[in-house]
């Protein structure tokens, strides 16, 4: 999961999702990395406790707007 984290946050340091996009869904990110949606949720939830993206209900997932580093 560690790779998963690194890929994602360099997608998001790199301009790949700025800040304000939206991620994609969790099917997709899963599809992607070959890894289960629970892999993909664990590792969300890492990002959203590093304030890196935020959770909007029904909405979906979102690179925080203060992600700039």
């Amino acid at each position: 999961m560690d790779e998963l984290l690194d890929d994602l946050l360099k997608r998001i340091k790199g301009g790949v999702y700025p800040p304000g996009s939206q991620l994609p869904s969790g099917r997709a990110l899963a599809d992607e990395y070959d890894v289960s949606q629970s892999t993909i949720s664990r590792a969300v939830a890492k990002l959203r406790k590093q304030g890196v993206v935020v959770g909007r209900p029904g909405r979906g997932v979102f690179v925080s707007e203060s992600t700039s580093r």
